[in-house]
């Protein structure tokens, strides 16, 4: 076996002495490849950290905007002079009979307290939620969001009325509000 490799390597050999061409060729040395210019990739880093500055500050100015301090009623009569004018959400009670309708122009005046002071608040809007009633034994928690004037009222954009009715799972009823199957939606005939 050994001797036909032999005959076939000699036989290869001279076939390539004949062709004139070497049986290994010697890779190419490298070309060298021009660089990019400076300028672009300097111009384009510098597009993009315009474009990433922009979003950041986006960002930070609109979480800021968003961002809302909510505090009961008497935190936010203690803290007034660093709260007048930013955006608050203030929790209380609704002061029973402090409920008032205004027609033209259309707002809503009442007052929420804590468990020391109150705070007379303004809703320049037409409607305000089902739940929200003027009730004579109180009870009523409110929510309200806006912001605290200079004079010391309160300007709601947004009123919140929490559901004064509570189940008691051991005896299966409402208490506080309306009774299941009663009210305007109920389905009695």
């Amino acid at each position: 076996m050994s001797k036909k490799l032999d005959e076939e390597l000699a036989q290869a050999l001279s076939l390539a002495e004949q062709q004139e061409t070497p049986a290994v060729v010697k890779p190419a040395a490298p070309s060298a490849q021009p660089k990019p210019r400076p300028s672009r990739s300097v111009g384009l880093l510098a597009t993009l950290l315009v474009m990433v500055g922009a979003l950041v500050a986006l960002f930070l100015v609109g979480f800021k905007e968003a961002a809302v301090y909510a505090t009961p009623v008497d935190q936010l009569l203690a803290s007034k002079d660093k709260l007048t004018g930013r955006k608050v959400r203030v929790e209380g009670e609704l002061v029973p009979g402090t409920l008032v309708k205004r027609d033209s122009p259309c707002e809503y005046r009442f007052q929420i307290h804590g468990t020391q002071a109150e705070l007379p608040v303004r809703y320049a809007q037409c409607v305000i939620p089902d739940t929200f009633r003027d009730v004579p034994s109180g009870g009523v928690e409110v929510t309200v969001e806006g912001t605290l004037t200079q004079d010391g009222n309160f300007e709601a954009s947004l009123v919140m009325a929490k559901c004064t009715s509570k189940y008691d799972p051991n005896s299966h009823e409402m208490k506080g509000g309306a009774q299941p199957g009663e009210g305007p939606l109920s389905l009695k005939n």
